[in-house]
């Protein structure tokens, strides 16, 4: 090798230097194609961790910041899909109320209170909670923690 170079009039270093540049840009290109191969399998659904999964499954030593890096270069993020869910049903015989709320014109505190409850769901049961918010001060005025009620 020594002679090569000397023949090229080239240091070693530099060839050794030249010869490493070459294969990152290969190794690059080979985990750009197997995760194009991964993404287009699986329909773009597999999203960066996933396809790191897979890439490692089929032997390949590779960093999942490596494989998001390639994937925002190369727009092959996954493409969320949620599936519309209908929960109200508008079309019963009951009397519609209107909104008096949203038409009120509120100049200070204590003249509308809205409320709500929603459950939290612990490691065994659930717990209510109930708030009620001045809608012009948008300050809590009352809530209300409820009795547990265990499932099952």
């Amino acid at each position: 090798m020594e002679r090569m170079c000397q023949l090229a009039d080239v240091s070693r270093a530099s060839y050794y230097r030249h010869l490493g540049e070459a294969a990152p840009e290969e190794a690059e290109m080979a985990a750009r194609s197997a995760i194009q191969e991964v993404v287009v399998t699986h329909r773009r659904r597999y999203g960066y961790r996933r396809v790191t999964m897979e890439l490692r499954r089929r032997g390949m030593a590779i960093n999942h910041k490596r494989v998001l890096r390639i994937m925002r270069e190369d727009n092959l993020l996954a493409i969320r899909y949620r599936k519309f869910i209908l929960t109200t049903d508008s079309q019963h015989e009951h009397e519609v109320y209107f909104n008096l709320a949203a038409r009120m014109t509120l100049t200070g505190v204590n003249q509308l209170r809205i409320a709500d409850i929603t459950f939290i769901r612990l490691q065994r049961e659930f717990v209510y909670l109930a708030v009620v918010i001045d809608w012009y001060s948008r300050k809590r005025s009352g809530g209300l923690w409820s009795v547990r009620w265990r499932p099952g």
